[in-house]
């Protein structure tokens, strides 16, 4: 009986020493192992193998965009959770909302998309949301955890508390893709990654882990944030320039030209009516005068010397005579 209480606690320490003492089959699934989870954006927007077109369309953008805004479903037990997803979205949408060309910024929860995957399930968002551009968020993380010398020391069992005989690997990384559903193209994105690892205590080990996957996260997200500004301002020079693969129309006008807007169409009208006035104010007068008889046909004349011709023609009709001068004016008996 003794020696069978001896055995069992010689295999027991043996599970916690590790590999380094006894090797994998003792110490699963502790000594060696990796976790990984992703929401991968390439096998969203090509589910079952498809493949991408050879050639996209130039997307067309309609400024001042209505853009939506989604975390895409993960696979894997691993990842970030509801509230870091929604945390990130919500940093993404204060940063980027008060652009110049953007009207608004819709978080359009990660289940809608859950359903059907691919661009037609965008198409759909896109429908039912009536937005012009889907900007997406994905993420790939992996963990490796494996054990160093000291875990030789968990042959002690207090040395699972105390010795950081555990080692843990993390590489994050945070991308966030912009594209077009209507002509299935990618107009922007940027990522962020982050690399962290550190020692621990077999007791430890998990929630350290966790701690350092959390943290990751977050680095590569700033990181993404921080990327995604200096790129979308290297786009918005690129658009100026003509030199983007993309055609922008401003909503209610032409490509590359502003919308006549009701502020704009009163502030034309007030000017031209500001101009005719102008003019009609430096115009010289005109005077018109005729014979007195009703046969006479009328006549104008305009300059200084109107209203005295004028004066004489009167005159002259009064007293039933003409003046022979060149510019006199000849009125009937």
């Amino acid at each position: 009986m003794r020696a069978f209480r001896v055995l069992s606690a010689a295999i027991v320490a043996a599970s916690l020493a590790g590999c380094a003492a006894l090797g994998a089959p003792f110490c699963a699934p502790y000594c060696n192992s990796s976790r990984h989870s992703s929401s991968s954006l390439v096998e969203f927007l090509y589910p079952n193998g498809q493949v991408p077109p050879a050639d996209n369309s130039m997307p067309e953008l309609h400024v001042p965009l209505r853009v939506g805004l989604a975390f895409l479903p993960g696979q894997g037990a691993a990842g970030p959770d509801a509230a870091q997803r929604e945390e990130l979205l919500e940093r993404i949408r204060r940063h980027f909302s008060d652009r110049k060309f953007v009207s608004e910024i819709v978080v359009i929860p990660d289940y809608y998309l859950t359903s059907q995957r691919g661009f037609a399930g965008l198409e759909a968002v896109q429908r039912l949301y009536s937005i012009d551009l889907m900007a997406l968020v994905s993420y790939d993380q992996v963990m490796h955890t494996d054990e160093n010398g000291w875990s030789l020391g968990y042959l002690t069992i207090v040395g699972a508390y105390v010795l950081k005989g555990n080692r843990y690997d993390v590489s994050t990384l945070v991308d966030l893709a912009v594209v077009d559903p209507a002509t299935r193209s990618l107009v922007l994105r940027a990522g962020g990654i982050d690399t962290r690892h550190g020692n621990t205590t077999l007791i430890d080990q998990p929630r350290e882990a966790r701690e350092a996957g959390n943290s990751g996260f977050s680095a590569a997200s700033d990181q993404m944030v921080e990327h995604f500004d200096a790129a979308l301002n290297t786009f918005e020079a690129e658009v100026r320039a003509g030199r983007a693969n993309v055609r922008v129309v401003h909503k209610g006008g032409s490509g590359g030209g502003g919308a006549f807007t009701w502020p704009w169409l009163v502030a034309l009208l007030g000017l031209a009516a500001l101009r005719a006035r102008r003019e009609a104010l430096q115009r010289p007068p005109q005077l018109a005068y005729g014979g007195p008889s009703p046969g006479t046909i009328g006549q104008s004349c305009t300059g200084p010397s109107c209203a005295r011709r004028a004066l004489q023609s009167l005159l002259s009709s009064a007293s039933g005579c003409a003046e022979s001068r060149p510019r006199s004016v000849h009125c009937s008996t």
